[in-house]
């Protein structure tokens, strides 16, 4: 199939995810505690496709270049305009809000300077448990009262504090990851180089060894 292809059936899951941050936003400014309950049911649907359209392309083999670039974009959409709402209705300190997505904004930037070095940056598993905690905090956040006795908005202010220690240790995995990356790509540029010269130099060096030989006896070594 070709990459550049855009509808199938994963991208429109991904459109989906995105048509679902207005919704999430619109049902937190309400500050109801139902509509709460809705919101957080509704981001957790929107957070399962994110697993469904990237398992749908593997599976059917319909990768493309509109889906790697709108699903991260998709999972950046949902998370930030949520953490937002959560620090305007005052479930979340601002500090921790401006950590997590500065972090975001930073490994963004630096794994789209690697990619245009040629240098891919994977995912760390930590970086996918940073995801994890943030995907099942956020929705605890948004229902701020309990059920059924259980403490929602404690549990997920616990999981938001731990999302963001494991946000700030895969950050450090990721510049790591980089500069290990460009130094490897450095040293590859380099050989490669070196391989080039040695090889050119060779030639250069019997092109004009047999230039002498003919010039000095009028016959040429082969």
């Amino acid at each position: 199939m070709d990459e550049l292809t855009f509808r199938t059936t994963p991208n429109f899951i991904t459109l989906a995810r995105i048509a679902f941050v207005p919704v999430v936003v619109g049902l937190l400014f309400l500050n109801d505690p139902i509509w709460d309950l809705v919101a957080a049911l509704t981001f957790g649907i929107a957070s399962f496709t994110d697993y469904l359209d990237g398992y749908i392309a593997r599976k059917s083999k319909t990768i493309t270049v509109y889906g790697k670039l709108l699903d991260p974009l998709a999972d950046k959409f949902l998370v930030v305009s949520s953490l937002v709402m959560l620090q305007h209705l005052g479930r979340i300190h601002v500090v921790i809000v401006i950590l997590l997505i500065c972090r975001e904004l930073a490994i963004t930037g630096l794994r789209a300077l690697a990619s245009a070095e040629g240098v891919i940056i994977p995912a760390s598993s930590s970086a996918k448990w940073k995801t994890a905690t943030q995907m099942v905090a956020i929705p605890l956040l948004m229902v701020k009262t309990d059920l059924l006795g259980i403490p929602f908005f404690s549990i997920g202010t616990a999981l938001i504090y731990i999302s963001l220690a494991i946000s700030l240790w895969s950050a450090r995995d990721y510049v790591a990851d980089f500069f290990v990356g460009m130094k490897e790509k450095r040293r590859i540029a380099l050989e490669k180089k070196k391989t080039r010269e040695k090889r050119f130099g060779s030639k250069w060096g019997k092109k004009r060894h047999s230039s002498k030989t003919e010039s000095t006896d009028g016959t040429q070594i082969q």
